[in-house]
């Protein structure tokens, strides 16, 4: 029964406008007054302000967005251009590479030897059932940057008492390549004691030494 009535908003528009309009010529001819369609001129007028304000934020996010793409453009070249003059620059090594999240050349990479330093393990409560791991390089414990030539740390847990004495007793979590890492538990291990253990490994798949023992109970 409504199809008469426009569905996209453009037509619906143009419709109604036209049918206030012709409506209103026809008052007389119908017995009708201004005052009993009061409630329909006055609903016209919110729809009107409110479509016309939609048009208009429409416009607006779409001029927003292009000045988005037209910077980040501009801004990604310039950095391009810069990140090619660093990776020539005599005195940029891969550490530095890595710090900066830019290319490090696998060749380079290849000749590197296993992992020598161990990760800082520091872990804390995330929220409800989560534990979050964070990791830095004894070397660098105030960076977050990984030693040159890794490419994430192992992270290995044991659940409940007594703390583990070997590596032997650990259960492989993850290899994450990027601190923190969130780990999820199940309702069951609740209030029990996590221990974890980490050790850096290479993109060759070679591991480094054991950190130190870190520990949580996990919450509720």
């Amino acid at each position: 029964m409504s199809s008469y009535m426009p569905r996209s908003d453009a037509d619906f528009n143009n419709w109604q406008g036209n049918f206030i309009a012709t409506l209103t010529n026809y008052l007389t001819d119908l017995g009708l007054t201004a005052e009993e369609i009061t409630p329909i001129t006055t609903a016209q007028t919110t729809w009107t302000t409110a479509y016309n304000n939609h048009i208009a934020a429409q416009s607006a996010a779409e001029s927003a967005r292009q000045d988005k793409d037209d910077s980040g453009k501009q801004y990604k070249s310039l950095l391009r251009q810069l990140v090619n003059q660093l990776q020539v620059n005599p005195q940029m090594t891969d550490a530095m590479r890595q710090g900066l999240g830019i290319t490090v050349s696998k060749s380079t990479a290849s000749s590197l030897g296993e992992p020598t330093t161990r990760p800082i393990p520091r872990v804390e409560v995330k929220g409800r059932y989560q534990l979050e791991i964070h990791f830095v390089d004894e070397t660098t414990p105030t960076r977050k940057a990984k030693p040159s030539g890794v490419m994430g740390s192992e992270i290995w847990i044991k659940i409940g008492d007594p703390p583990p004495t070997d590596p032997q007793e650990l259960t492989f979590v993850a290899l994450d390549t990027a601190t923190p890492y969130v780990m999820e538990f199940k309702g069951e291990d609740v209030g029990k004691t996590a221990y974890f253990m980490l050790r850096w490994v290479n993109r060759k798949g070679e591991s480094g030494p054991w950190s130190q023992t870190v520990s949580m109970m996990i919450p509720g």
